[in-house]
């Protein structure tokens, strides 16, 4: 006779908690994602990770909850995306600035104007700013993608700042087909392996990744590896 072993629920969720995607890599369920981002938030010392919730849903992180400053939010949007097995994240986290990290919009439009000027990724009076209620808005042209994403990267650690608002635009200075070409390089000395399915369309200033990948950290390398 053939003995029939049944399993609690708790035993089947624990004998089946990782599975194999059609990739062949492994997959976290939601539950697993849910701890792992947890804990890299925990991790990570530049947030309070006693202020945000996780939830997930098939492969989709929220993060939700408050902070003190626009840096800590960023960060922990950074500390979610790198956690393997994530698809994709939704942000409902509140920024509300308490106590002495509060500013008047016109020190922080001083203040980011001065950090601007001692910036080695921007030039001289190209990056204009404009501060309304916290929220800071950059505005001008730039040479280069990098220039751009500095430009950001200073002003998000600034105390009082609650949101950033981008809408600096890049020139138009070399062909698209250079461009393309230069990309497809990019990816092949840089991401390899997560690259050599992803399609690359230049129009202008745009640039276009089309593929697939496997959690949004190899998103983000073939991201980088394209600018």
């Amino acid at each position: 006779a053939v003995k029939v072993f049944q399993r609690t629920d708790e035993q089947l969720k624990s004998t089946y908690s990782r599975v194999f995607n059609s990739f062949g890599t492994i997959m976290k369920t939601d539950s697993q994602l849910q701890q792992d981002v947890c804990a890299e938030l925990k991790w990570e010392p530049s947030i309070n990770a006693t202020q945000i919730g996780v939830q997930v849903k098939d492969g989709i992180v929220t993060l939700a909850g408050e902070v003190n400053s626009y840096s800590e939010k960023v960060d922990a949007e950074i500390a979610a995306q790198r956690v393997e097995g994530v698809k994709g994240l939704a942000t409902a986290i509140n920024v509300k600035v308490h106590g002495k990290n509060q500013r008047r919009d016109a020190d922080i439009a001083h203040a980011a104007e001065h950090v601007l000027s001692w910036s080695n990724y921007v030039q001289p009076d190209v990056v204009k700013v404009a501060v309304e209620k916290g929220w800071v808005t950059l505005s001008g042209q730039v040479r280069w993608d990098f220039e751009r994403r500095g430009a950001v990267a200073v002003i998000r650690h600034l105390k009082g700042v609650v949101g950033v608002i981008d809408q600096i635009t890049i020139k138009d200075k070399v062909s698209s087909k250079l461009v393309k070409d230069d990309i497809e390089a990019a990816l092949k000395r840089r991401a390899k392996k997560e690259g050599s399915d992803i399609t690359v369309d230049v129009s202008g200033t745009n640039v276009t990744l089309t593929g697939t990948v496997h959690s949004w950290s190899e998103r983000d390398l073939v991201n980088y590896a394209a600018k």
